[in-house]
């Protein structure tokens, strides 16, 4: 069943009551969530009109403190994002429901472009990536997260990083005449994968590739989001190619490109609300600003109002590939301009 179906009217119908019993919810089971509110002047039976009415939190508070809405004893899951930004990493508290409904409301929104089978998978990384676990990443959790989605795993690098071609020729020869799945992060994929399959001639033209991570490498190298589509479409015919959004604040929810790309569109159970950054008003569509990530999923820790340190654009509503607002993502804002986002909340959280 699709979770792209909600124009924005029913979204905005739907999930705000939804929204506004879960900041009740954390308000009650979180002292932290409390003390935030609280000093931000949101009574605990305060109305909100709008989804954009809702009180967010900063991405960064999750790597400067620890945030749940369930008992020491229910964790059943603490997930670290990899902190590479030097502020330490976020903690994200599961309990066994979190985690199951994080699980299978990702199954159902990557389902809209895979279909219902697992399919034979090639994997842009090396094996290496999961064998490690005391060093393990933010990258070999998506590796380890997406393989869940395919059989026949296929890894596209060997032990030491270099690809192996032969591999791929091999699973090419015996699963490529039917649809297949690929996964990797942007950079390696077009390192690893696109510029292998071109000098090699490899056929992927029945791939349907799900890939995220910065585009900041490829950028350099004069390769955007159409520019990358276009390349792996005439050089190799793949034309299934689905970019997503998505962090380990709010697991389990991913914003994914629709077939058309160079939009992002939310499931059902998620929104978006792009923010100036001066007012923090709600951005008109075309008005860039500071994208704010919305989701039911998260319960047993308040991250279900996020404002990230992106920037982005709401590209449209209701007139895209699927329902609902879809947007693109810009870039990461400035350091100092991402600090002052939180500056507010810092002193309320102590």
């Amino acid at each position: 069943m699709s979770v792209f179906t909600r124009s924005q009217a029913e979204r905005e119908a739907a999930l705000l009551p939804e929204l506004a019993e879960l900041t009740a919810h954390h308000r009650a089971n979180s002292a932290g969530y409390e003390r935030i509110l609280a000093s931000l002047g949101f009574a605990p039976d305060a109305a909100f009109a709008t989804i954009a009415d809702l009180p967010w939190l900063p991405v960064r508070m999750f790597k400067t403190h620890d945030l749940k809405s369930i008992p020491d004893a229910e964790v059943f899951k603490t997930l670290t994002s990899s902190g590479t930004t030097g502020a330490g990493a976020s903690r994200i508290y599961l309990d066994k429901e979190a985690a199951g409904a994080q699980t299978k409301q990702l199954g159902a929104t990557l389902q809209e472009v895979l279909g219902g089978e697992r399919l034979p998978m090639l994997m842009v990384d090396t094996i290496g990536i999961i064998k490690n676990r005391r060093s393990f990443s933010a990258r070999g959790a998506g590796v380890l997260g997406m393989a869940n989605f395919g059989r026949k795993h296929t890894y596209v690098l060997d032990e030491n990083d270099k690809p192996d071609v032969e591999a791929v020729r091999k699973f090419l020869a015996e699963y490529g005449d039917k649809p297949f799945l690929i996964f990797g992060f942007t950079f390696m994929v077009w390192q690893y994968l696109y510029e292998v399959a071109r000098e090699h001639k490899l056929d992927l033209s029945n791939g349907i590739l799900i890939h995220s991570g910065g585009w900041k490498k490829l950028i350099d190298r004069a390769v955007d989001n159409s520019e990358f589509r276009r390349r792996f479409k005439e050089d190799t015919g793949l034309t299934r190619i689905h970019n997503y959004y998505g962090m380990i604040e709010q697991i389990g929810t991913v914003f994914l490109e629709g077939p058309s790309g160079n939009s992002l569109y939310c499931p059902d159970f998620a929104d978006v609300v792009i923010r100036d950054p001066e007012t923090w008003e709600e951005q008109p569509v075309g008005k860039p600003g500071v994208i704010e990530v919305v989701s039911t999923l998260p319960r047993s820790y308040p991250g279900h109002v996020l404002l990230t340190e992106d920037l982005g654009v709401c590209n449209g509503i209701d007139d895209g590939d699927w329902p609902g607002k879809h947007f693109s993502v810009l870039g990461r804002l400035p350091k100092a301009e991402a600090r002052g986002c939180s500056d507010t909340f810092q002193g309320a959280a102590a």
